[in-house]
């Protein structure tokens, strides 16, 4: 998938496929790159994800963007996503350190137990956007717990999207991981600047993804992986 994503992508980037073209059907594209069709809609929502597309029912999918910018989440853009996260689960970690239960402990301890085991990537993320409610929980304030519900969707897409393109969910874990000992440790300071780093590292891969590579192949017919 991330090969039929590179390839479609700077195709789009070098203007082979300009704002308002559509692209070839599904099956083209499959016959021309050589991959099956599931693979492909990965690509093409990726794609979506990132603004350089949409797609139309029944029509197909168009060019609308010739460079990556801001990918959207649900209902929210990813640097207005990021930035209340930032402002967010940062100080709520902190609360969650002075404030949880052995209840809130025993709940994260769970989670991250799954996670660690857990392969399926759909699995995973539904796990990820329930260990930030948890932690949120922890914090003993429900105004709190409602702004990640409000914003549980945009997380579960965010995760997904980094997932699928970024590889993070090993990584993931160990920065969870750090937060659930933060949290167990009672330490405030920690937990802060765990969920900090959790989010720097989360900005990292989000920005690697949306940079335009420093150097891009032409495209090769039947080159992509299946």
């Amino acid at each position: 998938m991330e090969a039929v994503l590179a390839h479609l992508r700077g195709a789009i980037e070098r203007g082979e496929y300009a704002i308002g073209d559509k692209l070839p059907s599904e099956a083209e594209l499959c016959r021309t790159l050589e991959v099956s069709r599931p693979v492909l809609r990965e690509a093409l929502r990726a794609l979506q994800t990132m603004g350089l597309t949409v797609s139309r029912t029944g029509k197909g999918t168009f060019v609308v963007a010739s460079a990556v910018e801001d990918p959207t989440f649900g209902d929210y853009s990813a640097s207005d996503l990021m930035e209340v996260r930032r402002h967010v689960e940062i100080p709520v970690a902190g609360y969650a350190a002075l404030r949880r239960t052995p209840e809130n402990l025993d709940h994260l301890a769970h989670l991250m137990d799954r996670m660690e085991r857990e392969t399926d990537t759909t699995a995973w993320v539904a796990m990820d956007t329930l260990f930030h409610l948890a932690v949120a929980e922890a914090a003993q304030n429900p105004v709190f717990r409602r702004v990640i519900e409000e914003i549980r969707d945009a997380l579960a897409r965010q995760s997904a999207f980094l997932n699928e393109l970024g590889g993070r969910r090993e990584q993931s874990n160990r920065e969870h991981r750090a937060i659930v000992e933060a949290l167990t440790d009672g330490s405030e300071d920690d937990a802060v600047a765990a969920m900090a780093h959790h989010l720097d590292r989360v900005e990292t891969t989000l920005t690697d993804i949306v940079r335009p590579p420093r150097t891009q192949d032409a495209p090769t017919e039947g080159g992509a992986e299946r």
